[in-house]
């Protein structure tokens, strides 16, 4: 068990580190200049800077001593429009930089640029055209990339105790807050909002489930499908609006909006379970049909077993490996399916606080939830494997 165990955290790291190559494709060369998309248009030169080389934007993407840089004012010439004589003013003090000049024919040319140089002035009038003028800082040590920064937001060696400090994502852009600070405070009403659910609609599908195997192809089998398919139909949006003015505004049983404790999730708890109940009643009512028509059930049912220890007992002992399926391929998701439900409830959880990181495209954030919810998928899953051992002997961790 123990080589099993190792075995599949060691594929788990794996697939950890593939989350974490995706993340680096998506943010780091398919997002663009994130300093352009938090700051805008407006901003100065200086701060668009000191933002890059906060967040380690201007670094090479894997290897290499340029690191871009704003001190002068770059240039790129409009489509078909080159110069031939470029002059450049300086932005802000900075030290010695290197300069790389475009042409229109393809050709390159590197200037080194003391610190003192106010104007920088290239090309001649009879030259080549100039397409692109562009500015780079020099560091020492090559290896410093985006690559290896992002690696080291994951896990990153220190020279005191505890040596090793793992997903430190530093400071989000838009409130400076401790991204660690951020999480732990949306992780609480989150797990208070989406553990009942879990449950809520795990429990209820299964009972429902059984009654429906129970009479099957009677009356109330074909009225629990019916209303499964009927919720399974309605948007996920239109049962919390309707919800909300039923039962918050009409009503006045549950508050609508705001997070003061568990008390106020009364409402999103039951809308969530309410969504979640017609799929798992519609899965769970097909692998129970299907046990139902095992040898060994029509057999304790002919000698006049019980219904307790047919379904109880039999039934529900030997479906555990389909439902260990379905509530670890659920139980990650319902931390992104809380989207909708925080939202619209009011509730700073994860969910919440994923969508205000979009807005203000808060990169450090959202790279924080996107890798904490591969570890929860992971996680799920390496304990689904052990469970299936538990719930099935003839299972062997091999």
């Amino acid at each position: 068990m123990l080589n099993f165990v190792l075995r599949r955290t060691f594929y788990c790291l794996l697939i950890v580190a593939g989350v974490v190559m995706l993340t680096f494709a998506l943010f780091n060369i398919g997002a663009g200049d994130p300093a352009a998309a938090v700051l805008g248009k407006n901003a100065g030169a200086d701060e668009i800077d000191a933002l890059r080389r906060e967040l380690g934007a201007d670094l090479p993407l894997f290897y290499g001593r340029e690191c871009r840089s704003e001190a002068f004012a770059a240039f790129t010439a409009a489509p078909g429009h080159p110069r031939r004589q470029v002059e450049l003013h300086r932005n802000f003090a900075s030290g010695p930089l290197r300069a790389r000049i475009k042409f229109a024919d393809g050709g390159q040319e590197v200037r080194e640029v003391p610190p003192e140089t106010a104007v920088f002035r290239t090309g001649t009038p009879e030259g080549p055209a100039i397409a692109e003028v562009s500015f780079f800082r020099l560091q020492e040590n090559p290896f410093n990339s985006q690559f290896l920064r992002s690696l080291g937001e994951i896990v990153r060696f220190r020279s005191t105790f505890p040596y090793v400090e793992f997903f430190n994502f530093g400071n989000t852009i838009s409130t400076r807050e401790p991204v660690k600070e951020i999480l732990k405070r949306g992780i609480g009403p989150s797990c208070l909002l989406m553990f009942p659910i879990f449950f809520g609609e795990m429990l209820c599908g299964i009972a429902l489930a059984l009654i429906a195997v129970a009479f099957r192809n009677r009356w109330p089998d074909r009225l629990l499908v019916l209303a499964a398919v009927a919720g399974m139909s309605i948007s996920y949006l239109v049962v919390i609006i309707f919800a909300q003015w039923l039962l918050g505004y009409y009503l006045e049983w549950f508050p609508v909006w705001g997070f003061d404790g568990p008390a106020s999730l009364g409402l999103p708890v039951t809308v969530g379970i309410i969504c979640g109940i017609g799929g798992n009643l519609r899965f769970y009512r097909t692998v129970f049909s299907d046990e139902l028509g095992r040898e060994y059930l029509r057999t304790a049912i002919a000698k006049g077993a019980s219904p307790f220890r047919v379904y109880g007992r039999h039934l529900l002992r030997n479906a555990a490996v389909q439902i260990i399926t379905r509530t670890s391929a659920t139980l990650p998701f319902l931390f992104t399916g809380s989207l909708l439900l925080e939202s619209f409830f009011g509730i700073p959880g994860l969910g919440f606080t994923g969508i205000d990181a979009l807005y203000n495209s808060d990169i450090q954030l959202l790279k924080a939830l996107v890798v904490l919810s591969a570890l929860l998928f992971v996680a799920v899953n390496l304990l689904a494997d052990l469970a299936y051992a538990w719930a099935d002997p003839r299972i062997r961790m091999e």
